[in-house]
């Protein structure tokens, strides 16, 4: 089972401050036990939203590209974590051990269970997802 470990955005991610060196030494050393465990995918802080874009699909199916900043910083993502994992009560508790991403500072933190392709219907279309690289299958 796979999980992505969510950490929401606030006005300081957003501003592209850099976290402290404590917090890089604690986030090192959680992300160094999920690597022992053999539990680690892949972890990234992501740059602020005012670096980034979004595309709209209308409901034609129209896109249009909207630059970045976001002005709804709760609903954005500072950083994730994905973990692959025996159990959901497992994730819960490797999610507990997550330091506080913004010491003195209110944050969420937001766990999500990843699809996995054995989850839809057998179909030609899902055969060829099976095909790609890096699917995480």
């Amino acid at each position: 089972m796979r999980f992505m470990i969510i950490v929401r955005a606030n006005a300081d991610s957003e501003t592209g401050r850099l976290p402290e060196p404590a917090l890089l030494d604690a986030m090192a050393t959680y992300h160094e036990g999920l690597a022992k465990a053999g539990v680690l995918l892949d972890a990234n802080g992501l740059q602020p939203s005012s670096k980034g874009w979004r595309v709209q699909y209308d409901a034609q199916g129209q896109r249009k590209v909207i630059d970045g900043p976001f002005a709804d910083t709760k609903e954005l993502i500072a950083g994730y974590t994905m973990i692959q994992v025996r159990s959901r009560e497992e994730a819960m508790q490797w999610t507990l051990r997550f330091p506080d991403p913004f010491p003195g500072r209110p944050c969420d933190i937001e766990v999500r269970q990843v699809y996995e392709l054995d989850d839809f219907d057998p179909g030609k279309e899902i055969d060829r997802f099976r095909q790609l690289p890096g699917n995480g299958q």
